[in-house]
């Protein structure tokens, strides 16, 4: 054993194997991180109602699935990456989605979103759960899978918490009455 120069603790051989282990855990920390920073994913609906859509791909030129992709807000059925200034300009019910890409409760609701025929005069925007601790706050959202219905002024209405079934129907019935 070695005694390293002002440090009185010994220096043992560490093994290959350790050192495999812990970059694997700073990969795993980073891909972790990247995936709740990133504006996280988001496709969106508008079957059948002449709805634009655009999409952003990521940075590396990734498939639509891990970019952004959103729809042009105030038209029927959209599902869009929020944004305060989209909240305040678009007509209907808004509905802002907490959602985080880890929990599997979120992939089902989105899952069904993406799927469901959204009903004309509803946005449904996706709130990253992770990144927008002020919003999570302000709507005192504790938990993934909160659904708040918002005014013009985003100003609550209602809330929902669709964890239980993480479904837009489930969300429609509670807040869409």
């Amino acid at each position: 054993m070695k005694t390293l120069p002002g440090y009185p603790l010994t220096m043992r051989k560490t093994s290959p194997t350790l050192y495999s282990a812990a970059i694997v855990l700073v990969v795993m920390s980073v891909l972790v991180a990247g995936c709740s920073s990133n504006g996280s994913e988001s496709t969106s609906t508008g079957q059948g109602d002449g709805v634009a859509q655009q999409s952003t791909e990521n940075q590396s030129g990734g498939d639509k699935k891990s970019g952004n992709s959103t729809e042009v807000a105030g038209e029927a059925g959209s599902y869009v990456d929020y944004s305060s200034e989209l909240v305040s300009s678009t007509p209907g019910d808004k509905l802002l989605f907490f959602h985080a890409p880890w929990c599997s409760q979120c992939q089902d609701l989105e899952a069904d979103i993406e799927t469901s025929e959204l009903p004309k005069g509803v946005t449904v925007f996706k709130v990253d759960y992770d990144s927008n601790q002020d919003l999570r706050q302000k709507y005192g959202v504790t938990i993934q899978t909160t659904v708040v219905k918002v005014d013009d002024q985003g100003e609550e209405i209602d809330s929902f918490i669709a964890y239980e079934e993480p479904t837009f129907d489930s969300v429609a019935n509670a807040l869409l009455k």
